[in-house]
C-alpha cells in the first residue's frame, strides 16, 4: 500500500454489493479542476459525478464503484474490460470485434448498423457510441465512476443497464511526465508516456502516447503459427486548456488511434459438457481444434480486425455565478474492418468480411446549481447524429472474396432533462428528475446479392426471391420515430454524517431499431425498464460499507442471433431481475486495507416464445418443408452434421451472459524497504456459471482468477519497479462465444501472464 491509501473506493449501493471495494480512503488526487482534487486525503471520503454534479459519494441515491488511478494498476487493469476482475455485476463480454459490457444483467448482443449499447461509456463527458471503440487502452486515467442500474434521465437512451464514466488527466501549468515499459510472457511490450506543461500564462498543454504489442498464446494447427494471435495497438494523444477569463476555461482534445488485433476472433470449435464439438459433424482432423491455445484457420482467409480512429473534443466551463454551464462538443470518425470464419474450422465453407464506418456528432449543454443550497439542481439538452454503413463481402469455398451486401442507418437524437434535489430537512432529502428524448432512424437501406435468398416485409413475413429483380439492389427502409419520458424519483434519509438509506424508482429506454443487418422492413420495438432499488451506505473514513437491492421489470429486450451473414434482431416479449449487493472495505492499519464484494443477480426470461435456438439438422426432415431439415450441398448446403438455426420457448430460462454470483476480495499492503516503499497487492474474482447463448445455450462454467502485484517506489517517488501476474492459477476459460449457423467458436481467454514493469516520473 502506499503512504496515502489509495484504492478502490465504491459509491453506491444499489442493486447490491457486498463487495468490490474501496482498496482504500481516497481516490487518488486528481488535477486540473476535478471535484476530487479539492477533497482533504484525511478525510477518506470521495466525491463522485454521478448526478452530472460533484457530490459526496456517501450522499449519491446511486450504486457507483469508484475505481482510482492506483487501484486500476494495482488489480492488473489495463484496458476497460478488464474491470469486471474489480466491480461484481459487471461483464464485458464481444460479438467478433464489438465490445458489448452488461451490468446486472442488462446488455446487448447485437452489432449492427443502428445497433447502440445498454451500458454507455462516457470519457471526460463525451459519450463513445461505437462497440468497437468501447473496450480501449485507459489513457492516463484519474478514475472510473460504474453507475449500475437505468440512468434514462441524466445520461439517456443508452443506460437501460447503467453507464461507466471514465476521468482522465487535464493539462497542468505545472511540468510534469511520466514514461512506463512493461515486458511480459508472449513477448508483450507496452509503453506509455504522458507529458504536461504551461504554454503562456492561463495556457497549457498535454501529450500521451502509448504502444502495446503481443504474440499471443495461440498457435494454427493448420500450418504452426505460433503468432496467429499477434496484435499491436497504438494512440496518441493530445489536450490544450485555455483559461479565457477567470471564469471561462476552454479544453480541446484529439485522439487518434489504430489496432491490428485478431483476438476476438481466434476461436476454435465449442465443446460443451457432453463432448459434442458444434461445428459441421464430419470436419476431419487437423481441420479442427478444441484446445485453449490452439485454433484451426486457413491461413489463406487472413483472419483478423483492423480499427482506425480520430477524435475531435472541445470542452468549456463557465461559471455564470449562479450555476456552473459546462457545453461538450464532439466529432468521431470510426473505421472497423473484420474478417471472420465464421464455421470455426479451417474447411473452406465460408468467411465473411464486415466493415463499420461511423461518424458521429454529439452536442452537450449542461447547466448545474452552486453547492450549499437547500436546492440542488442539474438541466441540460443533448444532440446526437450517428451515420454508420457496413459493407460486407463474402468467400465461399476456395472462391475469392466478393461483395454480398451492405446496410446503413443514419441515427438521430435530441433530449431535454432536468433532475433536482431538495432538501426537506436536514435529514430528509427528495430528488425527481425527468428526460424527454426524441429519437428517429431515416435514410436506412440494405443491400444484398439476391441469389436464391428472401428478406422479410414490415411484418416479419418472408419474400421471396423474384429472378426479375437485379443483383446488389438496395431497398430503403422507411423511417422510424420513437418518443419517450423517462423519469426519476428518489427518498433518501441521512441518519448521520456517516450513513444514508434511500428508496429510487428509475426508468430507462433504448430506442427501438431498423433491423437493416437482418435484410429486413420489420422495425425493432423500444426497451423499457423499469428499476426499484433500497440502498443503506456507511462510511467514516477507515471504514465502508454498503448494501443494496433492487428488482427491475424489463420488457421488449433487443436480443440478437447471427447466420450466415445475417444478424437478425428480435424482441424478447419480457424479463425479471432482482438482486442483493454489497460491499465493504477497512483500513486495518496505515499500511493495511482488505476490501471486498459480492453480488447476486437473478435474472430470467418471463415470456420468450420465440428464442433463437442453434441445433444440428435433421437427415430425415423434408428441405423446404421443416426449419430443422437439412439444406442440400446441390443447393450451396452441407447437407447433414450441419447446423440450423431454429427457435425454442425460452420462458424462465437465465438471461445470456449474466451469472448469478459474482464478487472479489483485494488486500493492499505496504511496508518501508530499502528507503522507498513495497506496496503488496492481489485481487481474486469469483463468477458462478452463466450462457453466452440466449436460450441456455453454450455453458461456461464458474472459475476464479487471482491476480498478484508487488511494486517497489523509490524515497523521491521517481522510479518504480513492479512485478506482476495475472490468472495465477492458469485457468482456462472462455471469454467469448462467437456463434452462427455455420458453426460455433470458443475465444479463449489468457493462461497464465506474468511480467516487469519500469516507471519513471518527474
Amino acid at each position: 500500500m502506499r503512504k496515502s491509501m489509495k484504492g478502490l473506493i465504491s459509491a453506491g449501493a444499489g442493486a447490491g454489493a457486498l463487495a468490490s471495494a474501496l482498496l482504500g480512503g481516497q481516490a487518488a488526487a486528481q488535477e486540473g479542476n476535478s471535484p476530487i482534487s479539492s477533497v482533504p486525503a484525511e478525510t477518506g471520503e470521495i466525491i463522485v459525478t454521478a448526478q452530472r454534479r460533484a457530490e459526496r459519494s456517501l450522499d449519491v441515491p446511486i450504486t457507483v464503484t469508484t475505481l482510482s488511478e492506483d487501484t486500476l494498476t494495482d488489480a492488473g487493469v489495463r484496458q476497460l474490460s478488464d474491470m469486471s476482475k474489480v466491480v461484481p455485476a459487471l461483464r464485458f463480454d464481444k460479438s467478433g470485434v464489438y465490445t458489448q459490457p452488461t451490468i446486472r444483467g442488462v446488455g446487448t448482443a447485437i452489432a449492427t448498423s443502428g445497433g447502440g449499447p445498454n451500458v454507455a461509456t462516457y470519457v471526460d463527458g463525451f459519450f463513445l457510441p461505437s462497440a468497437a471503440a468501447t473496450d480501449f487502452q485507459l489513457l492516463k486515467v484519474r478514475n472510473i465512476q460504474v453507475l449500475k442500474g437505468p440512468q434514462g434521465t441524466l445520461f439517456g437512451r443508452n443506460t437501460t443497464g447503467g453507464a461507466i464514466l471514465v476521468s482522465t488527466a487535464e493539462p497542468s501549468e505545472d511540468p510534469s511526465g511520466e514514461l512506463r515499459i512493461s515486458y511480459g510472457r508472449f513477448d508483450t511490450v507496452e509503453v506509455q508516456s504522458y507529458a504536461t506543461s504551461r504554454l503562456t500564462e492561463g495556457m497549457a498543454f498535454d501529450i500521451e502516447g502509448l504502444y502495446r504489442r503481443s504474440d499471443n498464446f495461440q498457435r494454427n494447427i493448420v500450418d504452426g503459427n505460433d503468432q496467429v494471435g499477434k496484435y499491436n495497438r497504438w494512440s496518441i494523444r493530445t489536450g490544450l486548456k485555455a483559461d479565457v477569463t477567470p471564469d471561462v476555461s476552454l479544453l480541446l482534445r484529439y485522439t487518434h488511434s489504430e489496432t491490428d488485433d485478431p483476438s476476438a476472433l481466434m476461436h476454435n470449435a465449442f465443446v460443451d459438457g457432453n463432448g459434442t464439438r458444434w461445428i459441421y459433424q464430419f470436419t476431419p482432423p487437423g481441420f479442427y481444434a478444441t484446445k485453449p491455445n490452439e485454433v484451426a484457420l486457413n491461413p489463406g482467409d487472413g483472419v483478423g480486425a483492423r480499427t482506425n480512429t480520430d477524435v475531435i473534443q472541445g470542452t468549456i466551463k463557465a461559471d455564470l455565478g449562479f450555476a456552473d454551464l459546462t457545453s461538450y462538443t464532439q466529432f468521431r470518425d470510426e473505421r472497423v474492418t473484420s474478417i471472420q470464419d465464421l464455421d470455426a474450422t479451417a474447411l473452406p465453407i465460408f468467411t465473411i468480411g464486415i466493415g463499420s464506418n461511423s461518424k458521429t456528432f454529439t452536442q452537450e449543454v449542461l447547466l448545474s446549481s452552486k453547492a450549499g443550497s437547500p436546492l440542488q439542481w442539474t438541466t441540460g439538452v443533448y444532440y446526437f447524429r450517428n451515420r454508420d454503413t457496413w459493407p460486407t463481402a463474402a468467400k465461399l469455398g476456395t472462391a475469392p472474396f466478393v461483395r454480398n451486401g451492405a446496410s446503413g442507418t443514419l441515427s438521430q437524437s435530441i433530449a431535454v432533462f432536468g433532475d433536482a434535489t431538495y432538501e426537506v430537512t436536514p435529514q430528509l432529502f427528495l430528488t425527481a428528475g425527468a428526460r424527454y428524448s426524441r429519437d428517429w432512424v431515416d435514410q436506412a437501406y440494405f443491400q444484398r446479392a439476391l441469389t436464391a435468398s428472401v428478406y422479410e416485409d414490415a411484418n416479419g413475413n418472408p419474400v421471396p426471391f423474384d429472378p426479375a429483380t437485379p443483383l446488389y439492389t438496395r431497398f430503403d427502409v422507411p423511417k422510424l420515430t420513437n418518443n419517450r419520458v423517462t423519469p426519476r424519483v428518489v427518498l433518501r434519509y441521512k441518519p448521520s454524517e456517516q450513513s444514508s438509506l434511500y428508496a429510487s424508482f428509475t426508468q430507462g429506454y433504448k430506442a427501438g431499431l431498423l433491423n437493416v443487418g437482418g435484410y429486413s422492413y420489420r422495425p425493432v420495438k423500444p426497451e423499457k425498464i423499469n428499476a426499484y432499488e433500497l440502498g443503506y451506505k456507511y462510511g467514516d473514513g477507515r471504514f465502508t460499507a454498503e448494501l443494496s437491492g433492487f428488482y427491475y421489470d424489463y420488457s421488449n429486450l433487443q436480443v440478437s442471433s447471427f447466420q450466415a451473414g445475417t444478424a437478425r434482431i428480435t424482441n424478447a416479449a419480457s424479463s425479471e431481475i432482482y438482486g442483493i449487493e454489497g460491499q465493504a472495505s477497512a483500513r486495518i492499519t496505515s499500511d493495511l486495507t482488505v476490501s471486498g464484494g459480492l453480488a447476486w443477480t437473478h435474472a430470467r426470461y418471463k415470456s420468450f416464445p420465440n428464442a433463437p435456438f442453434y441445433q444440428f439438422c435433421d437427415p430425415g426432415a423434408v428441405f423446404g418443408a421443416s426449419p430443422v431439415a437439412c439444406t442440400p450441398t446441390s443447393l450451396g448446403g452441407l447437407g447433414p452434421g450441419a447446423l440450423v438455426e431454429t427457435v425454442t420457448d425460452a420462458s424462465g430460462f437465465k438471461m445470456q451472459r449474466t451469472p448469478e454470483l459474482t464478487g472479489n476480495l483485494a488486500v493492499s499492503y505496504g511496508i518501508d524497504v530499502g528507503g522507498g516503499r513495497l506496496n503488496l497487492s492481489s485481487n481474486l474474482y469469483y463468477t458462478s456459471s452463466f450462457y453466452f447463448g440466449i436460450a441456455e445455450q453454450f455453458r461456461q462454467s464458474q472459475y476464479a482468477l487471482l491476480g498478484l502485484r508487488a511494486e517497489w517506489v523509490d524515497p523521491s517517488e521517481t522510479i518504480s519497479v513492479a512485478l506482476f501476474s495475472e490468472n495465477v492459477t492458469n485457468h482456462r476459460y472462455r471469454s467469448a462465444v462467437n456463434y452462427a449457423s455455420l458453426g460455433i467458436g470458443s475465444v479463449w481467454a489468457e493462461p497464465i501472464t506474468y511480467g516487469v514493469t519500469l516507471g519513471v516520473k518527474y
